[in-house]
């Protein structure tokens, strides 16, 4: 199933432009959402050209405070990421934050929601590259594009959903850029 993502710009002060994506999974939200609350998992989602790893010590407690750092590489150059978990809600919501990382700012809402026997898994991701909006057109979106692309696909392989997702699973709209 191929991925439903839109960019925009985004209504946070912070933040130049927001992501929006949306996929079906065949499975019951506490499944989804316990999938997701394993941050062992987030390596699973993450295309292995980010050579991306977790370096808090596994296994993690998720809850509002949680903070986990990572380390990755992007187009070479390594980073390192150290994210807050916020507003835990299971089985319905979070959101992780970035507190030092390659960004000026990053807040990822991950919002779960049943649908047609199934969950539908939304992403809103309201972020500011350095260098602004002409850094995040000519190399971030891309970027997010083929990591959010991948991250679909291995929840698509992960969770069987290689039949058709229902019609409900359109983004919301919220005017592409």
């Amino acid at each position: 199933m191929k991925p439903q993502l839109r960019f925009s710009c985004s209504p946070h002060d912070r933040a130049v432009s927001r992501l929006v994506a949306r996929t079906w999974l065949p499975a019951p939200i506490e499944t989804i959402f316990g999938f997701f609350a394993d941050a062992s998992n987030l390596e699973k989602l993450t295309p292995a050209w980010l050579r991306f790893r977790i370096v808090t010590p596994i296994p993690i407690e998720m809850t509002n405070g949680t903070t986990i750092s990572y380390r990755l590489r992007v187009h070479g150059l390594p980073i390192t990421w150290k994210s807050e978990i916020r507003d835990w809600s299971p089985p319905f919501e979070f959101v992780d934050t970035q507190l030092n990382g390659p960004y000026r700012y990053w807040h990822h809402r991950h919002s779960f929601s049943e649908s047609n026997g199934g969950t539908l898994v939304d992403d809103e991701v309201d972020y500011c590259p350095p260098g602004g909006r002409i850094v995040d057109r000519l190399f971030v979106r891309r970027d997010l594009r083929r990591i959010f692309s991948f991250r679909t696909a291995r929840l698509n392989e992960l969770f069987n959903a290689a039949h058709s997702a229902p019609a409900d699973m359109a983004p919301p709209s919220s005017g592409s850029v």
